[in-house]
């Protein structure tokens, strides 16, 4: 017999939080813009780098949050 499972509230959550993430992210990025058009070329370019992937950083415990079933710690043993 299948076991059905209630959807989870965690997943919508963490869309929306990555949403935010991005949006905050973007937002400082773009109110610094004036100044890092002032820096060399090779500086920017390894700024925007950097900006552009530092947001993958807090993906992993979130997404990891996201999964877990609600009221519960998991085990370990899948």
């Amino acid at each position: 017999m299948v076991q059905t499972v209630a959807p989870s509230w965690r997943k919508p959550v963490a869309i929306l939080a990555i949403f935010g993430l991005i949006a905050a992210l973007a937002a400082f990025v773009a109110s610094v813009a004036r100044f890092v058009g002032n820096w060399p070329v090779l500086v920017q370019a390894i700024f925007y780098l950097a900006a552009g992937l530092v947001w993958i950083a807090p993906l992993k415990p979130l997404l990891r949050w996201a999964e877990r079933r609600s009221g519960r710690k998991p085990s370990g043993d899948y």
